[in-house]
């Protein structure tokens, strides 16, 4: 999994992607979503274990997930809910937000 943070006026950002999600666009009939280079990836960008993805949200304000790995993590640590999860072809994504 791919992992990017960065600070923003509005705090935290991290973005995570399953890698071989990177570059690419799904659908799901009401929406579209493309996961680029510019927003998941970038040199700041790191590889990433399910461990550090989980630390990294926790960090967090705000946070994009893109990839059935990646999005299946945040549900296992308990960060993401289930329901909430959208389904975008043969991926999936979800958004957290901490308030």
């Amino acid at each position: 999994m791919l992992l990017r943070e960065r600070e923003t006026a509005e705090g935290r950002l991290v973005s995570v992607c399953d890698t071989d999600c990177l570059g690419e666009t799904y659908d799901n009939g009401r929406a579209t979503i493309t996961v680029s280079e510019e927003f998941y990836g970038g040199d700041d960008a790191v590889e990433a274990t399910a461990e550090e993805v989980v630390a990294g949200l926790h960090r967090a304000q705000v946070a994009n997930i893109v990839g059935t790995e990646a999005v299946g993590v945040a549900v296992e640590a308990g960060l993401v809910d289930e329901e909430t999860v959208l389904e975008f072809d043969e991926t999936r994504h979800a958004q957290l937000l901490w308030l």
